[in-house]
Parts: C-alpha cells; structure tokens; sequence
C-alpha cells in the first residue's frame, strides 16, 4: 500500500501528530480529517508534556514552538483564602522527573495547532463535519459523514474524536459514557482579562469545603489575563451533587455556569471575581475529568486514538502524542496490512497505557478534601514537606540515583531518508 486513504476524526493534539508522521511515511498519503467545530479551536487549558511525548516532539522538530509557545508557569502555590501561600509545588527543571508542572506547559490549541501546522496543507480539511456512521467491507471501511451525507471508502478510519467518541461507542456497540471511568471531578474552564497573578508565573489553587477547588493559571497573552478553573470533587457517597453536576452538564453552558454560581458564591478568596470573570468569557466549557477504559482499541480497519481511546488526565497528552506516533509508525512497518498494524499499535500501547491509570481519584480526594479538617491537614502536611525542603530534596535523591519518569517501550521506526526517529 505506497499511499494509504485514511479519515481522521479530530483535529486535535492526536489527529495533527498521526496526520504528521503518517506524511513523514508516506508523501502522498491521501488524509480527509473532519471537526465538528466551525474551526480550529484555539482555546483550552493547559496541558503538559511527559514521558517518551517529549522525545517525540524533538524528533518532530516543533520543540522551539513549543517552548514560544509555552505559559511559563513556575509552579503551583496553595493559598489560603487571604492570599497567604500554604505550599508551593516548583517546577523541577528536569524534564524526566516533572512536578504537577511540567517543563513543557503549554494551551492545548496552540499545541494542537504547532502539530497541525507543518502538514495542514496536505490535508483534506473539512470543518463543521462529523462521521454519522461506518461500516467495514472487505478492502476497506465505508464512513459515511453527518453533515454533508456523503458515502466514501478509506483504508483506515481514525476516531481521535474525543472522551465521548462516537466512533467508539460505534466500534463497541455501545454508548461511548460506558467507558468512562468517572473520577469524581467535574472542571470548568475560561478565561479572565485580567491578570489576577498580578505578574506571578505560579499558578494558585484555594479549597474550599465541600470539594470545592479555584485554581487561576498564567498566560502569556501581553494584555494580561488568567487561565481560571472552577473544580468540583465528589466523593462515592456524594450521588446527588454529582448528579446534579452531570445534569448541568448535559444541559449545556448556562446551567453549568448557574450551578457553579450557586455553589461557589461563598467560596471566599477570589471567587466573586472568578464568577464575575466566568459570565464575562468568551471560551466557557465544562467537561467531566474522566478517563477512557475501553476495552479494546481497534477494530478491523477502526482504531482509537487518544482521549478517544484512553484519556488519562494529567497523561492524556503525553498518550495521545505517543499513540499518534506509534500508529503512524506501524503503517510504516506494515505496509499494505492495515489490520496487523492496528493490531500492533494496540498491544503497544496498551500496557502502558495502563500503568498510567489508576490512583487518580485518591490522589485528587487528598489534594481537595471535602471538610475543614481534611483541608487543614493537608495544609500542614504539604507545608512541611515544602517548606522543610524534604519534598524536593527526595526528588533530587531520585533523580542522582538514576529515576525518571517511564517511558513507553516503542520500535525505532525507520522513517524513510532516516536511519531511525533518533537521527531527526
């Protein structure tokens, strides 16, 4: 197969970095990608790099973007309701043992758009479009888009459409939220213009009872302004809040703002502010903070890629960057056998992407517990391991004995006029 005919949906972070090495593979590879956005979305929070994601971008070239491009944030600061830090979590500056921020903090559009960019002109880019329906023939998968109702066969179908993929629930025969994993956090995202920082690069974070959490990020943007997160963590036994959140969400913008008013308004701190920042966005979204388990990640010519596949909050970048390239890389390897490179993709990233979930949700209870007294706890136990140094004094030790974060275990694809991805 010297130029296979694929569909991609999705122009995000997974579709742009597959689109990218499937036309390092092969020149003339013939790529359809549809967005249900009327455009490329620009916007999002902050995502972060880790892992083997980092020597893939090197190898792609866009490391320098990336770093024009990063948010510069410093570190995270806890605070209490008057300003006052708690504990500050600092980058390390050490891109193999990474804090909760990364080296490589960056807007999930302008990363998207950093991938996207070099090929987008290879592309058969069609906006405002989404795959109604699929079926699998024998010499390829006949896919069949929403809008424009056209019928068209392609080699491989790529849904990198998300954590609610429709492809997926497809594939499955299923309905896609069977497979998300709910964590108990529900987050919505804006923007504010106004630098509410006031200059500071670390990002600040305040709890409130009730698994209530604010958290306002830098942004590089010369006008000043934040990046303002509203976070909602239930427990198992909270059913009702978290039915309410999952309705609100499912009603759309305006209920999810009402509700965050409704619960937030005594939050204390900056929560007036943030509110009042909320209704003034122009980029509003909400979303479940969720990870994708499913079951398997292709079938036949259909292949998940992503969030679609295997969302993983605080990795999910990271995977779908490996994924892309993996997948990419797999074709490359099998040419003309679409099935046994799905297949191998799978089995690759498969162990991996296991070893990334789990935990989340302890994790997240401990950091925004739901009483006062939790919160005070765990006010004094990161102030002390901050501000006594032990913190980043183990994480020092770690690095001198030779820890780093996992990588995934991947093929050195020969990438055609390169001996390997190394020599890029």
């Amino acid at each position: 197969m010297s130029a296979p005919k694929v569909l991609i949906s999705g122009s995000g972070i997974a579709g742009g970095v597959f689109a990218f090495w499937l036309l390092r593979a092969y020149r003339n590879a013939q790529i359809t990608m549809v967005e249900r956005a009327p455009s490329f979305r620009l916007t999002g929070a902050s995502v972060d790099i880790r892992s083997s994601a980092i020597d893939i971008i090197k190898w792609m070239g866009v490391m320098e973007e990336v770093r024009k491009n990063s948010t510069n944030e410093k570190g995270v600061q806890m605070v209490h309701s008057n300003g006052k830090p708690i504990a500050t979590l600092a980058a390390t500056g050490n891109e193999n043992m990474q804090s909760i921020t990364s080296e490589y903090e960056i807007f999930r559009g302008a990363l998207a758009k950093i991938f996207i960019d070099p090929v987008v002109d290879q592309l058969d880019l069609r906006f405002d479009e989404t795959v109604d329906h699929y079926e699998q023939v024998d010499d390829g998968v006949l896919v069949t888009l929403a809008k424009s109702k056209k019928t068209e066969k392609y080699d491989l179908l790529v849904a990198a459409d998300g954590l609610g993929s429709r492809i997926r629930g497809q594939m499955l025969k299923s309905k896609p939220k069977e497979q998300l994993w709910d964590e108990g956090v529900h987050v919505a995202y804006f923007t504010i213009n106004k630098d509410l920082l006031q200059g500071s690069k670390f990002a600040k974070q305040h709890n409130a009872v009730g698994g209530r959490c604010m958290l306002i990020r830098p942004d590089p943007h010369p006008d000043g302004r934040v990046r303002a997160m509203f976070m909602n963590i239930t427990t198992k036994k909270q059913t009702e809040m978290k039915k309410r959140l999952n309705d609100a969400l499912a009603e759309g913008n305006e209920a999810y703002m009402k509700l965050m008013e409704e619960l937030f308004h005594d939050a204390g701190w900056l929560a007036s502010e943030l509110l009042k920042g909320m209704r003034e966005s122009d980029d509003f979204y909400a979303s479940l903070f969720a990870q994708v388990r499913a079951p398997k990640l292709q079938d036949d010519r259909v292949v998940l890629l992503g969030d679609a596949g295997y969302a993983t909050p605080g990795m999910g970048t990271s995977l779908a960057i490996m994924g892309g390239y993996v997948l990419a890389g797999e074709m490359l390897e099998h040419p003309g056998d679409v099935r046994i490179a799905l297949e191998n993709y799978e089995k690759i990233m498969t162990p991996f992407v296991k070893s990334q979930q789990g935990g989340l949700e302890s994790a997240m209870q401990f950091v925004n517990p739901q009483t006062e007294w939790g919160i005070s706890m765990r006010n004094a136990v990161m102030g002390f391991m901050t501000g006594s140094g032990l913190l980043q004094l183990g994480m020092w030790v770690a690095s001198k004995i030779g820890f780093t974060e996992k990588k995934l275990d991947m093929p050195d694809y020969k990438w055609p006029g390169r001996e390997s991805a190394k020599a890029m």
